[in-house]
């Protein structure tokens, strides 16, 4: 694993890492004087991104974007990596064209990696005639394989001396090749032919991202990790101004630009907000006034009993009460004593019957 994937925490897998030494150079070069051609490293994919600072993120979107800011349009971009594990067609945005030439590194490219370069080339230039695109080409480092090819054609096909070829090149791409078998073969070996460099080889394939991704790790849309003291720190717009419509300027390029909260809210000071848990001091013309002390309290409420003996004392009253009276209605007993006696009379009480004798004349008794 590389210094620079301990420094980053990037996984040192097949399919995450980062490519040896990459953050060491620049993303973008300068177009080369008088031709169409500017060289870059290779622009990675988000997934490798992901871990990175904003300032050190560069993929096909980043690419784009830089040389729109500088008036410049890139139409081509020539992969001259010997992976493709880095980005794939769908990564590029779908404005430009993009064309695959595997070549290996470290080692002179072959006759037949020079020649489809080469037609690769030519062939843009005449489709593109009127107008004034670029032709993008990279490697890993965007420095050895590039530097030779593109310095290889500068002296093939437009007869440019080869010193000077080099040097626009590493004047142009900040940085100066470093392979010496490249530059040997460059200043010393033989031109290569260009029979055949007419011919059509294989046909550029356009960029399948129509949109820039939705988590995308560029300034304007990565959202770290609340950080306290960043954002107390932070400048604010002033009162009175829309913080969505207020630009901030950037720090260190680490931070994005707009807040990840909103500003707090202002209260002036005859306005504060209110809180239903904070005691505030009474008018002097309203009717209430400071709570009782303890003693007063004492004094006005008397402890309430325990409930042990408010029990007991309901308990108490129970038995002491008197019985209920029955429920007695005298309509009932009317209703009721009509059903016997006939039509309904007023009520006069109740009746008592009592066995009673009374002798005849004839000594006999009748009871009634």
């Amino acid at each position: 694993m590389s210094r620079n994937h301990k420094r980053h925490g990037i996984p040192d897998s097949p399919d995450v890492f980062l490519p040896d030494r990459w953050l060491d150079y620049k993303a973008v070069g300068k177009r080369l004087r008088g031709t169409r051609f500017i060289a870059f490293k290779v622009p990675l994919k988000q997934s490798l991104t992901r871990q990175l600072p904003c300032s050190d993120v560069f993929g096909p979107w980043e690419l784009r974007d830089t040389l729109n800011k500088e008036n410049q349009e890139l139409g081509l971009i020539i992969d001259l990596t010997f992976t493709t594990r880095y980005y794939k067609l769908q990564d590029v945005p779908e404005s430009l064209l993009f064309v695959k030439i595997f070549t290996a590194g470290h080692e002179v490219p072959s006759d037949d990696t020079i020649l489809s370069f080469k037609r690769v080339v030519r062939k843009f230039l005449r489709d593109n005639a009127d107008n004034d695109k670029l032709i993008g080409v990279h490697c890993t480092h965007g420095l050895n394989r590039t530097g030779y090819l593109i310095c290889r054609y500068l002296i093939d096909v437009d007869g440019m001396d080869p010193k000077e070829a080099v040097e626009l090149f590493n004047s142009s791409r900040g940085h100066a090749i470093e392979r010496q078998n490249y530059l040997e073969d460059l200043q010393c070996g033989p031109k290569r032919s260009n029979e055949g460099m007419e011919e059509s080889e294989q046909e550029p394939k356009r960029g399948r991202a129509t949109r820039r991704p939705l988590d995308s790790d560029s300034r304007e849309e990565r959202q770290p990790l609340f950080n306290e003291s960043w954002y107390h720190s932070r400048s604010f717009p002033p009162r009175g101004t829309n913080h969505r419509s207020h630009h901030h300027h950037p720090h260190d390029g680490r931070l994005p630009s707009p807040p990840l909260l909103p500003p707090p809210p202002f209260y002036p000071p005859t306005a504060a907000p209110h809180n239903p848990y904070r005691w505030t001091r009474s008018h002097p013309d309203s009717q209430w006034r400071r709570p009782p002390s303890p003693e007063e309290s004492r004094s006005r409420y008397p402890p309430a009993e325990p409930e042990w003996r408010q029990y007991s004392r309901r308990q108490e009253d129970r038995r002491r009460a008197p019985p209920p009276l029955p429920q007695y209605s005298p309509r009932w007993t009317s209703e009721s004593n009509s059903l016997r006696d006939g039509p309904e009379k007023e009520w006069t009480g109740p009746r008592h019957h009592h066995r009673h004798s009374h002798k005849n004349k004839d000594n006999t008794y009748d009871n009634y």
